[in-house]
Protein backbone atom coordinates (compact mmCIF):
# COMPACT_ATOMS: atom_id res chain seq x y z
CA UNK A 1 0.00 0.00 0.00
CA UNK A 2 1.37 3.35 -1.00
CA UNK A 3 1.22 6.21 1.46
CA UNK A 4 0.63 9.75 0.20
CA UNK A 5 1.86 12.85 1.97
CA UNK A 6 -0.52 15.78 1.57
CA UNK A 7 0.83 19.22 2.35
CA UNK A 8 -1.72 21.65 3.72
CA UNK A 9 -0.56 25.26 3.89
CA UNK A 10 -2.17 27.91 6.04
CA UNK A 11 -2.31 30.65 3.40
CA UNK A 12 -3.15 33.31 5.97
CA UNK A 13 0.34 32.96 7.48
CA UNK A 14 2.25 33.00 4.16
CA UNK A 15 2.47 36.84 4.09
CA UNK A 16 3.81 36.74 7.66
CA UNK A 17 6.58 34.33 6.65
CA UNK A 18 7.30 36.45 3.59
CA UNK A 19 7.53 39.55 5.80
CA UNK A 20 10.14 37.98 8.06
CA UNK A 21 12.20 36.85 5.04
CA UNK A 22 12.00 40.15 3.13
CA UNK A 23 12.45 42.32 6.23
CA UNK A 24 15.63 40.55 7.30
CA UNK A 25 16.86 40.31 3.72
CA UNK A 26 16.43 44.08 3.56
CA UNK A 27 18.04 44.99 6.87
CA UNK A 28 20.82 42.37 6.86
CA UNK A 29 22.83 43.82 3.93
CA UNK A 30 23.01 47.25 5.65
CA UNK A 31 23.03 46.58 9.39
CA UNK A 32 25.95 44.13 9.02
CA UNK A 33 28.15 46.82 7.50
CA UNK A 34 26.89 50.09 9.03
CA UNK A 35 29.77 50.47 11.49
CA UNK A 36 32.32 49.85 8.72
CA UNK A 37 30.51 52.36 6.50
CA UNK A 38 30.60 54.91 9.31
CA UNK A 39 34.36 54.47 9.52
CA UNK A 40 34.63 55.02 5.78
CA UNK A 41 32.71 58.28 6.18
CA UNK A 42 35.57 59.41 8.42
CA UNK A 43 34.19 58.80 11.93
CA UNK A 44 36.64 57.43 14.48
CA UNK A 45 35.99 54.38 16.65
CA UNK A 46 35.22 56.69 19.58
CA UNK A 47 32.54 58.53 17.62
CA UNK A 48 31.06 55.30 16.24
CA UNK A 49 31.03 53.86 19.75
CA UNK A 50 29.07 56.86 20.99
CA UNK A 51 26.54 56.45 18.16
CA UNK A 52 25.99 52.80 19.02
CA UNK A 53 25.54 53.72 22.67
CA UNK A 54 22.77 56.19 21.81
CA UNK A 55 20.91 53.95 19.35
CA UNK A 56 19.81 51.18 21.78
CA UNK A 57 18.58 53.83 24.20
CA UNK A 58 16.44 55.34 21.44
CA UNK A 59 15.12 51.87 20.62
CA UNK A 60 14.39 51.25 24.29
CA UNK A 61 12.22 54.37 24.38
CA UNK A 62 10.60 53.87 20.98
CA UNK A 63 9.44 50.28 21.35
CA UNK A 64 7.07 50.67 24.31
CA UNK A 65 5.98 54.17 23.24
CA UNK A 66 4.94 53.19 19.72
CA UNK A 67 3.61 49.88 21.02
CA UNK A 68 1.35 51.73 23.45
CA UNK A 69 0.21 54.13 20.71
CA UNK A 70 -0.58 51.20 18.43
CA UNK A 71 -2.60 49.47 21.18
CA UNK A 72 -4.35 52.63 22.34
CA UNK A 73 -5.50 53.83 18.92
CA UNK A 74 -5.81 50.35 17.36
CA UNK A 75 -3.43 51.16 14.51
CA UNK A 76 -0.78 48.45 14.75
CA UNK A 77 -0.74 47.66 11.03
CA UNK A 78 -0.60 51.32 9.95
CA UNK A 79 2.39 52.11 12.18
CA UNK A 80 3.98 48.83 11.10
CA UNK A 81 3.74 49.71 7.38
CA UNK A 82 4.91 53.31 7.81
CA UNK A 83 7.95 52.14 9.81
CA UNK A 84 8.91 49.74 7.01
CA UNK A 85 8.98 52.51 4.41
CA UNK A 86 10.74 54.88 6.81
CA UNK A 87 13.52 52.31 7.29
CA UNK A 88 14.09 52.13 3.52
CA UNK A 89 14.20 55.93 3.25
CA UNK A 90 16.63 56.17 6.18
CA UNK A 91 18.98 53.60 4.62
CA UNK A 92 19.17 55.47 1.31
CA UNK A 93 19.69 58.77 3.14
CA UNK A 94 22.51 57.26 5.22
CA UNK A 95 24.26 56.14 2.03
CA UNK A 96 24.28 59.74 0.78
CA UNK A 97 25.48 61.18 4.10
CA UNK A 98 28.43 63.55 3.60
CA UNK A 99 31.87 62.43 4.70
CA UNK A 100 33.76 63.99 7.56
CA UNK A 101 36.63 66.13 6.20
CA UNK A 102 39.46 63.66 5.78
CA UNK A 103 43.00 64.45 4.72
CA UNK A 104 45.64 62.16 3.29
CA UNK A 105 48.92 63.96 3.74
CA UNK A 106 52.40 62.60 2.95
CA UNK A 107 55.93 63.93 2.82
CA UNK A 108 57.37 63.86 -0.72
CA UNK A 109 61.12 64.02 -1.29
CA UNK A 110 63.38 63.71 -4.30
CA UNK A 111 67.12 63.24 -3.79
CA UNK A 112 69.99 60.93 -4.71
CA UNK A 113 68.14 59.82 -7.87
CA UNK A 114 65.19 58.45 -5.85
CA UNK A 115 61.71 59.94 -5.46
CA UNK A 116 59.65 58.71 -2.50
CA UNK A 117 56.80 59.75 -0.29
CA UNK A 118 56.25 58.63 3.27
CA UNK A 119 53.54 58.85 5.90
CA UNK A 120 53.90 61.10 8.91
CA UNK A 121 54.44 59.58 12.38
CA UNK A 122 51.15 58.37 13.82
CA UNK A 123 49.97 56.60 10.67
CA UNK A 124 50.60 53.08 11.93
CA UNK A 125 50.75 50.10 9.55
CA UNK A 126 50.67 46.50 10.75
CA UNK A 127 52.85 43.78 9.24
CA UNK A 128 49.96 42.02 7.50
CA UNK A 129 48.77 45.18 5.78
CA UNK A 130 52.37 45.86 4.74
CA UNK A 131 52.70 42.31 3.40
CA UNK A 132 49.43 42.68 1.48
CA UNK A 133 50.65 45.93 -0.11
CA UNK A 134 54.06 44.43 -0.93
CA UNK A 135 52.46 41.36 -2.54
CA UNK A 136 50.97 43.44 -5.38
CA UNK A 137 53.10 43.38 -8.52
CA UNK A 138 51.13 45.90 -10.57
CA UNK A 139 51.73 49.65 -10.45
CA UNK A 140 49.24 51.75 -8.48
CA UNK A 141 48.35 55.31 -9.40
CA UNK A 142 48.52 58.14 -6.85
CA UNK A 143 47.60 61.76 -7.46
CA UNK A 144 49.63 64.24 -5.40
CA UNK A 145 48.87 67.91 -4.79
CA UNK A 146 51.95 69.46 -3.20
CA UNK A 147 53.22 72.76 -1.90
CA UNK A 148 55.72 74.21 -4.40
CA UNK A 149 58.49 76.82 -4.35
CA UNK A 150 61.12 78.06 -6.77
CA UNK A 151 63.57 75.25 -5.97
CA UNK A 152 61.00 72.59 -6.69
CA UNK A 153 59.94 74.24 -9.96
CA UNK A 154 63.58 74.46 -10.99
CA UNK A 155 63.92 70.69 -10.47
CA UNK A 156 60.73 70.07 -12.46
CA UNK A 157 62.02 72.20 -15.28
CA UNK A 158 65.55 70.85 -15.53
CA UNK A 159 65.29 67.25 -14.29
CA UNK A 160 61.76 66.13 -15.12
CA UNK A 161 61.92 67.21 -18.76
CA UNK A 162 59.05 69.70 -18.32
CA UNK A 163 60.30 72.70 -20.28
CA UNK A 164 56.93 74.44 -20.24
CA UNK A 165 57.25 74.95 -16.47
CA UNK A 166 60.48 76.87 -16.91
CA UNK A 167 58.26 79.87 -17.59
CA UNK A 168 57.78 81.65 -14.23
CA UNK A 169 54.26 82.65 -15.24
CA UNK A 170 53.23 79.00 -15.12
CA UNK A 171 54.74 78.35 -11.72
CA UNK A 172 52.26 78.51 -8.85
CA UNK A 173 52.40 77.65 -5.17
CA UNK A 174 50.88 74.21 -5.87
CA UNK A 175 52.36 71.31 -7.83
CA UNK A 176 49.97 68.60 -9.03
CA UNK A 177 51.15 65.38 -10.65
CA UNK A 178 50.28 61.68 -10.93
CA UNK A 179 52.79 59.09 -9.72
CA UNK A 180 53.08 55.42 -10.58
CA UNK A 181 53.80 53.57 -7.31
CA UNK A 182 55.20 50.01 -7.19
CA UNK A 183 53.65 48.63 -3.93
CA UNK A 184 56.21 45.80 -3.75
CA UNK A 185 58.94 48.34 -2.85
CA UNK A 186 57.08 49.67 0.20
CA UNK A 187 59.16 49.72 3.39
CA UNK A 188 58.81 50.66 7.05
CA UNK A 189 61.42 52.92 8.67
CA UNK A 190 61.17 54.52 12.11
CA UNK A 191 57.44 53.85 12.25
CA UNK A 192 56.60 55.44 8.89
CA UNK A 193 55.65 53.76 5.62
CA UNK A 194 57.88 54.71 2.68
CA UNK A 195 56.53 54.35 -0.86
CA UNK A 196 58.78 54.49 -3.90
CA UNK A 197 57.72 56.68 -6.83
CA UNK A 198 58.19 55.34 -10.35
CA UNK A 199 57.30 57.46 -13.34
CA UNK A 200 55.39 60.70 -12.92
CA UNK A 201 53.02 62.61 -15.14
CA UNK A 202 52.34 66.33 -14.96
CA UNK A 203 48.98 67.66 -16.18
CA UNK A 204 48.56 67.13 -19.94
CA UNK A 205 51.88 65.32 -20.30
CA UNK A 206 53.20 61.77 -20.63
CA UNK A 207 54.85 59.79 -17.85
CA UNK A 208 58.55 60.54 -17.37
CA UNK A 209 61.25 59.33 -15.00
CA UNK A 210 61.57 61.77 -12.06
CA UNK A 211 65.29 62.39 -12.00
CA UNK A 212 66.32 63.81 -8.66
CA UNK A 213 69.19 66.27 -8.07
CA UNK A 214 71.97 65.69 -5.57
CA UNK A 215 70.47 68.30 -3.29
CA UNK A 216 67.23 67.15 -1.75
CA UNK A 217 63.88 68.73 -2.43
CA UNK A 218 60.94 67.96 -0.19
CA UNK A 219 57.41 69.14 0.33
CA UNK A 220 54.08 68.24 1.93
CA UNK A 221 51.39 66.79 -0.34
CA UNK A 222 47.76 65.81 -0.26
CA UNK A 223 47.40 62.43 -1.92
CA UNK A 224 44.76 60.05 -3.22
CA UNK A 225 45.65 56.57 -4.52
CA UNK A 226 43.69 53.93 -6.41
CA UNK A 227 44.76 51.23 -3.92
CA UNK A 228 42.44 50.92 -0.90
CA UNK A 229 45.17 49.70 1.48
CA UNK A 230 47.56 52.54 0.61
CA UNK A 231 44.79 55.09 1.12
CA UNK A 232 43.83 53.43 4.39
CA UNK A 233 47.41 53.64 5.66
CA UNK A 234 47.91 57.31 4.80
CA UNK A 235 44.39 58.53 5.57
CA UNK A 236 43.88 60.65 8.66
CA UNK A 237 40.62 62.24 9.75
CA UNK A 238 41.11 65.95 9.53
CA UNK A 239 39.30 66.74 12.79
CA UNK A 240 39.59 65.65 16.41
CA UNK A 241 36.75 63.71 18.05
CA UNK A 242 35.68 66.67 20.18
CA UNK A 243 35.52 68.81 17.04
CA UNK A 244 33.64 66.13 15.09
CA UNK A 245 30.74 66.38 17.54
CA UNK A 246 30.20 69.94 16.35
CA UNK A 247 30.12 69.08 12.64
CA UNK A 248 26.86 68.93 10.76
CA UNK A 249 28.05 65.65 9.18
CA UNK A 250 28.01 63.99 12.61
CA UNK A 251 24.58 65.28 13.61
CA UNK A 252 23.05 64.43 10.24
CA UNK A 253 24.49 60.91 10.37
CA UNK A 254 23.34 60.45 13.97
CA UNK A 255 19.82 61.71 13.16
CA UNK A 256 19.49 59.36 10.17
CA UNK A 257 20.82 56.43 12.20
CA UNK A 258 18.29 57.14 14.95
CA UNK A 259 15.45 57.28 12.40
CA UNK A 260 16.56 53.98 10.88
CA UNK A 261 17.11 52.32 14.25
CA UNK A 262 13.79 53.46 15.71
CA UNK A 263 11.92 52.40 12.56
CA UNK A 264 13.49 48.95 12.75
CA UNK A 265 12.66 48.67 16.45
CA UNK A 266 9.01 49.54 15.77
CA UNK A 267 8.72 47.06 12.89
CA UNK A 268 10.24 44.24 14.96
CA UNK A 269 8.14 44.76 18.11
CA UNK A 270 4.80 45.48 16.40
CA UNK A 271 5.48 42.83 13.76
CA UNK A 272 5.89 40.21 16.47
CA UNK A 273 2.68 41.40 18.14
CA UNK A 274 0.83 41.03 14.82
CA UNK A 275 2.33 37.59 14.34
CA UNK A 276 1.16 36.37 17.75
CA UNK A 277 -2.30 37.84 17.13
CA UNK A 278 -2.52 35.87 13.88
CA UNK A 279 -1.28 32.71 15.62
CA UNK A 280 -4.10 33.00 18.16
CA UNK A 281 -3.86 30.20 20.69
CA UNK A 282 -0.78 28.72 18.97
CA UNK A 283 2.03 31.04 20.19
CA UNK A 284 4.39 28.07 20.12
CA UNK A 285 4.24 28.29 16.31
CA UNK A 286 6.12 31.62 16.36
CA UNK A 287 9.45 29.99 15.59
CA UNK A 288 8.10 28.56 12.32
CA UNK A 289 7.43 32.09 11.13
CA UNK A 290 10.59 33.71 12.49
CA UNK A 291 12.98 31.17 10.95
CA UNK A 292 12.33 32.73 7.54
CA UNK A 293 13.93 35.90 8.88
CA UNK A 294 17.15 34.04 9.67
CA UNK A 295 17.06 32.59 6.18
CA UNK A 296 16.77 36.04 4.60
CA UNK A 297 19.47 37.63 6.76
CA UNK A 298 22.00 34.80 6.35
CA UNK A 299 21.69 34.52 2.57
CA UNK A 300 21.64 38.24 1.75
CA UNK A 301 24.42 39.21 4.17
CA UNK A 302 26.73 36.75 2.43
CA UNK A 303 25.69 37.75 -1.09
CA UNK A 304 26.06 41.45 -0.29
CA UNK A 305 29.58 40.97 1.04
CA UNK A 306 30.65 39.25 -2.18
CA UNK A 307 29.06 41.98 -4.32
CA UNK A 308 30.69 44.76 -2.29
CA UNK A 309 34.14 43.25 -2.81
CA UNK A 310 33.46 42.70 -6.53
CA UNK A 311 32.31 46.29 -7.11
CA UNK A 312 35.22 47.70 -5.11
CA UNK A 313 37.96 46.24 -7.29
CA UNK A 314 40.43 48.97 -8.23
CA UNK A 315 38.74 51.58 -6.05
CA UNK A 316 40.28 53.37 -3.12
CA UNK A 317 37.19 52.76 -0.95
CA UNK A 318 34.63 50.01 -0.54
CA UNK A 319 31.58 50.51 -2.73
CA UNK A 320 28.48 49.98 -0.58
CA UNK A 321 25.93 51.12 -3.17
CA UNK A 322 24.69 47.56 -3.74
CA UNK A 323 24.04 47.00 -0.02
CA UNK A 324 21.90 50.09 0.45
CA UNK A 325 19.90 49.82 -2.76
CA UNK A 326 19.31 46.07 -2.35
CA UNK A 327 18.12 46.78 1.18
CA UNK A 328 15.69 49.47 -0.01
CA UNK A 329 14.35 47.17 -2.75
CA UNK A 330 13.66 44.32 -0.33
CA UNK A 331 12.04 46.67 2.18
CA UNK A 332 9.68 48.07 -0.48
CA UNK A 333 8.78 44.48 -1.43
CA UNK A 334 8.20 43.78 2.26
CA UNK A 335 5.82 46.78 2.44
CA UNK A 336 3.80 45.43 -0.50
CA UNK A 337 3.64 41.93 1.00
CA UNK A 338 2.76 43.21 4.47
CA UNK A 339 -0.18 45.04 2.96
CA UNK A 340 -1.73 41.62 2.33
CA UNK A 341 -1.63 40.56 5.97
CA UNK A 342 -5.15 39.41 6.84
CA UNK A 343 -5.10 40.86 10.30
CA UNK A 344 -7.32 42.96 12.51
CA UNK A 345 -6.60 44.10 16.05
CA UNK A 346 -9.37 42.38 18.00
CA UNK A 347 -8.19 42.57 21.59
CA UNK A 348 -8.71 45.89 23.32
CA UNK A 349 -7.53 47.07 26.72
CA UNK A 350 -9.45 49.49 28.91
CA UNK A 351 -6.31 50.86 30.58
CA UNK A 352 -3.02 49.78 28.97
CA UNK A 353 -0.66 51.30 31.55
CA UNK A 354 -2.63 49.85 34.45
CA UNK A 355 -2.78 46.38 32.89
CA UNK A 356 0.92 46.30 32.02
CA UNK A 357 1.84 47.89 35.36
CA UNK A 358 0.24 45.03 37.24
CA UNK A 359 2.64 42.62 35.59
CA UNK A 360 5.69 44.55 36.76
CA UNK A 361 5.01 43.73 40.42
CA UNK A 362 4.73 40.00 39.68
CA UNK A 363 7.82 38.10 40.88
CA UNK A 364 7.89 35.84 37.82
CA UNK A 365 7.83 38.85 35.48
CA UNK A 366 10.63 40.58 37.40
CA UNK A 367 12.83 37.49 37.15
CA UNK A 368 11.88 37.13 33.47
CA UNK A 369 13.02 40.72 32.76
CA UNK A 370 16.28 40.14 34.66
CA UNK A 371 16.80 37.08 32.46
CA UNK A 372 16.29 39.25 29.36
CA UNK A 373 18.89 41.74 30.61
CA UNK A 374 21.41 38.99 31.43
CA UNK A 375 21.16 37.40 27.99
CA UNK A 376 21.18 40.87 26.41
CA UNK A 377 24.50 41.76 28.03
CA UNK A 378 26.21 38.67 26.58
CA UNK A 379 24.51 39.30 23.24
CA UNK A 380 25.93 42.83 23.20
CA UNK A 381 29.42 41.42 23.67
CA UNK A 382 28.93 39.03 20.75
CA UNK A 383 27.37 41.62 18.44
CA UNK A 384 30.06 44.25 19.00
CA UNK A 385 33.25 42.30 19.68
CA UNK A 386 33.12 38.76 18.26
CA UNK A 387 34.57 39.98 14.95
CA UNK A 388 37.22 41.87 16.92
CA UNK A 389 38.17 38.60 18.63
CA UNK A 390 38.34 36.80 15.28
CA UNK A 391 40.66 39.48 13.89
CA UNK A 392 42.89 39.41 16.99
CA UNK A 393 43.19 35.63 16.79
CA UNK A 394 43.91 35.82 13.07
CA UNK A 395 46.67 38.38 13.65
CA UNK A 396 48.27 36.05 16.19
CA UNK A 397 48.22 33.26 13.57
CA UNK A 398 50.03 35.38 10.99
CA UNK A 399 49.37 37.20 7.73
CA UNK A 400 48.01 34.13 5.94
CA UNK A 401 45.18 33.92 8.46
CA UNK A 402 44.52 37.66 8.12
CA UNK A 403 44.17 37.27 4.36
CA UNK A 404 41.08 35.09 4.88
CA UNK A 405 39.62 36.80 7.94
CA UNK A 406 36.73 38.47 6.08
CA UNK A 407 35.80 35.17 4.50
CA UNK A 408 35.81 33.59 7.96
CA UNK A 409 33.58 36.36 9.32
CA UNK A 410 31.15 35.82 6.47
CA UNK A 411 30.99 32.09 7.21
CA UNK A 412 30.43 32.87 10.90
CA UNK A 413 27.44 35.04 10.01
CA UNK A 414 26.06 32.33 7.72
CA UNK A 415 26.37 29.61 10.37
CA UNK A 416 24.74 31.83 12.99
CA UNK A 417 21.69 32.39 10.81
CA UNK A 418 21.40 29.23 8.69
CA UNK A 419 23.03 26.64 10.93
CA UNK A 420 21.94 28.08 14.28
CA UNK A 421 18.87 30.33 14.28
CA UNK A 422 16.96 28.66 11.45
CA UNK A 423 16.79 25.09 12.86
CA UNK A 424 16.10 26.29 16.41
CA UNK A 425 13.37 28.67 15.35
CA UNK A 426 11.88 25.62 13.64
CA UNK A 427 12.27 23.46 16.76
CA UNK A 428 11.43 26.18 19.28
CA UNK A 429 7.72 25.36 19.46
CA UNK A 430 8.41 21.69 20.18
CA UNK A 431 11.13 22.52 22.74
CA UNK A 432 8.96 25.05 24.58
CA UNK A 433 6.07 22.61 24.78
CA UNK A 434 8.39 19.78 25.81
CA UNK A 435 10.38 21.41 28.63
CA UNK A 436 8.49 24.67 29.26
CA UNK A 437 9.60 28.28 29.27
CA UNK A 438 11.40 28.27 32.64
CA UNK A 439 13.61 25.30 31.76
CA UNK A 440 14.31 26.85 28.38
CA UNK A 441 15.45 30.08 30.02
CA UNK A 442 17.82 28.19 32.30
CA UNK A 443 19.14 26.23 29.31
CA UNK A 444 19.87 29.44 27.40
CA UNK A 445 21.94 30.85 30.29
CA UNK A 446 23.87 27.59 30.66
CA UNK A 447 24.73 27.25 26.97
CA UNK A 448 25.52 30.95 26.69
CA UNK A 449 28.05 30.63 29.52
CA UNK A 450 29.66 27.62 27.85
CA UNK A 451 29.79 29.47 24.52
CA UNK A 452 31.54 32.49 26.08
CA UNK A 453 34.14 30.35 27.84
CA UNK A 454 34.86 28.41 24.64
CA UNK A 455 35.59 31.67 22.82
CA UNK A 456 38.21 32.55 25.44
CA UNK A 457 40.20 29.32 25.07
CA UNK A 458 40.27 29.11 21.26
CA UNK A 459 43.59 30.01 19.61
CA UNK A 460 42.86 29.22 15.95
CA UNK A 461 40.01 31.48 14.78
CA UNK A 462 38.61 28.77 12.47
CA UNK A 463 37.67 26.73 15.54
CA UNK A 464 35.06 29.38 16.27
CA UNK A 465 32.94 27.92 13.46
CA UNK A 466 31.67 24.85 15.35
CA UNK A 467 30.98 27.02 18.40
CA UNK A 468 28.66 29.18 16.28
CA UNK A 469 26.15 26.34 16.00
CA UNK A 470 25.34 27.12 19.66
CA UNK A 471 23.96 30.44 18.40
CA UNK A 472 20.73 28.60 17.66
CA UNK A 473 20.24 27.90 21.36
CA UNK A 474 21.53 31.21 22.70
CA UNK A 475 19.67 33.46 20.26
CA UNK A 476 17.19 31.54 18.10
CA UNK A 477 15.61 29.60 20.96
CA UNK A 478 16.09 32.57 23.31
CA UNK A 479 14.27 34.99 21.01
CA UNK A 480 11.37 32.59 20.45
CA UNK A 481 11.10 32.00 24.19
CA UNK A 482 11.30 35.70 25.05
CA UNK A 483 8.73 36.78 22.45
CA UNK A 484 6.26 33.96 23.02
CA UNK A 485 6.33 34.37 26.79
CA UNK A 486 5.70 38.11 26.44
CA UNK A 487 2.74 37.35 24.20
CA UNK A 488 1.29 34.80 26.62
CA UNK A 489 1.46 36.97 29.75
CA UNK A 490 0.33 40.19 28.02
CA UNK A 491 -3.18 41.26 29.10
CA UNK A 492 -5.62 41.38 26.15
CA UNK A 493 -5.12 44.51 24.09
CA UNK A 494 -1.57 45.20 25.30
CA UNK A 495 0.31 42.81 23.01
CA UNK A 496 2.28 45.47 21.10
CA UNK A 497 3.02 47.35 24.33
CA UNK A 498 4.32 44.19 25.99
CA UNK A 499 6.47 43.19 23.01
CA UNK A 500 7.86 46.72 22.91
CA UNK A 501 8.64 46.74 26.62
CA UNK A 502 10.38 43.37 26.55
CA UNK A 503 12.35 44.33 23.45
CA UNK A 504 13.36 47.58 25.14
CA UNK A 505 14.58 45.74 28.25
CA UNK A 506 16.57 43.21 26.20
CA UNK A 507 18.12 45.68 23.78
CA UNK A 508 18.01 49.06 25.51
CA UNK A 509 19.21 47.79 28.89
CA UNK A 510 20.82 44.41 28.24
CA UNK A 511 22.59 44.91 24.91
CA UNK A 512 23.46 48.54 25.60
CA UNK A 513 24.88 47.81 29.06
CA UNK A 514 26.69 44.73 27.76
CA UNK A 515 28.26 46.70 24.89
CA UNK A 516 29.42 49.44 27.26
CA UNK A 517 30.94 47.04 29.80
CA UNK A 518 32.46 44.88 27.06
CA UNK A 519 34.07 47.93 25.45
CA UNK A 520 35.80 48.85 28.69
CA UNK A 521 36.82 45.26 29.47
CA UNK A 522 38.02 44.37 25.96
CA UNK A 523 40.40 47.31 25.94
CA UNK A 524 42.21 45.72 28.89
CA UNK A 525 41.52 41.99 28.81
CA UNK A 526 41.00 41.34 25.07
CA UNK A 527 39.69 37.78 24.53
CA UNK A 528 39.49 37.06 28.24
CA UNK A 529 36.48 39.38 28.31
CA UNK A 530 34.42 36.52 26.87
CA UNK A 531 35.52 34.23 29.70
CA UNK A 532 34.46 36.68 32.39
CA UNK A 533 31.08 37.23 30.70
CA UNK A 534 30.76 33.45 30.45
CA UNK A 535 31.37 33.06 34.17
CA UNK A 536 28.70 35.69 34.77
CA UNK A 537 26.20 33.79 32.61
CA UNK A 538 26.91 30.54 34.48
CA UNK A 539 26.38 32.32 37.82
CA UNK A 540 23.06 33.68 36.52
CA UNK A 541 22.11 30.16 35.44
CA UNK A 542 22.63 28.86 39.00
CA UNK A 543 20.75 31.81 40.51
CA UNK A 544 17.88 31.47 38.05
CA UNK A 545 17.47 27.77 38.71
CA UNK A 546 17.75 28.31 42.46
CA UNK A 547 15.21 31.14 42.61
CA UNK A 548 12.78 29.13 40.54
CA UNK A 549 13.19 26.13 42.82
CA UNK A 550 12.53 28.24 45.93
CA UNK A 551 9.45 29.80 44.37
CA UNK A 552 8.14 26.36 43.57
CA UNK A 553 8.72 25.19 47.13
CA UNK A 554 6.76 28.17 48.44
CA UNK A 555 3.97 27.37 46.05
CA UNK A 556 4.24 30.83 44.50
CA UNK A 557 2.64 31.10 41.08
CA UNK A 558 5.85 32.23 39.52
CA UNK A 559 6.59 29.41 37.12
CA UNK A 560 7.79 30.54 33.72
CA UNK A 561 5.55 28.05 32.06
CA UNK A 562 2.53 29.90 30.62
CA UNK A 563 -0.41 30.58 32.98
CA UNK A 564 -2.87 27.75 33.40
CA UNK A 565 -5.46 29.23 31.10
CA UNK A 566 -2.84 29.69 28.41
CA UNK A 567 -1.55 26.17 28.89
CA UNK A 568 -5.01 24.76 28.41
CA UNK A 569 -5.21 26.50 25.06
CA UNK A 570 -1.85 25.22 23.82
CA UNK A 571 -2.88 21.73 22.78
CA UNK A 572 -1.77 19.51 19.97
CA UNK A 573 -1.67 21.69 16.87
CA UNK A 574 -4.32 20.27 14.56
CA UNK A 575 -4.43 23.47 12.52
CA UNK A 576 -0.80 23.69 11.53
CA UNK A 577 0.18 25.87 8.65
CA UNK A 578 2.21 22.94 7.35
CA UNK A 579 0.74 19.52 8.12
CA UNK A 580 1.73 16.13 6.75
CA UNK A 581 -1.26 13.82 6.57
CA UNK A 582 -1.23 10.10 5.78
CA UNK A 583 -3.89 8.90 3.40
Amino acid sequence: MKMKMNVVINRQLVPMKAHYFLWNAGTGPVVSYLSSYARQLGFSSVVVGLVYTILPICGMIAKPVFGAIADRFHCQKKIFLVAELLTAVAFIAIYYSPEVPTERVVHFSCSDSEAVFNTYPGNTIDECTLAEIQSKQSLESCRLDCEANATIWNTICTNWDAQEYCDPSKQTDRLTFTAQVPPSYTQIFNGTAIFRVGNVSLPNSDFVNPICPNESISTSCNIDCTDYNINDVIGVTGVEDNVAYGLYQFWLFLALMIVGWVSQAVVVSIGDAICFEMLGDKPNRYGYQRLFGSLGWGILALITGVIIDALSQGQSQKNYVSAFYMAAAFLVLDFLVSFKLEYSQKKLAANILRDVGRLLVDVRIIVYLIWCISVGMCTGLIWQFLFWLIEDLAKAQGCEAMNTVKTLQGIVAAIQCLGGELPFFFLSGWILKKIGHVQTMSLVLLVLGIRMVLYSVIENPWWILPVEFLHGLTYGLFFACMASYASIVAPPGTEATMQGMVGAVFEGLGVSLGSFCAGLAYNTYKGLTFRYFGYGSLVMFVLHAGVQYLLKLKDVKAMYAPPKDALEKIQEDDQQELTLVDS
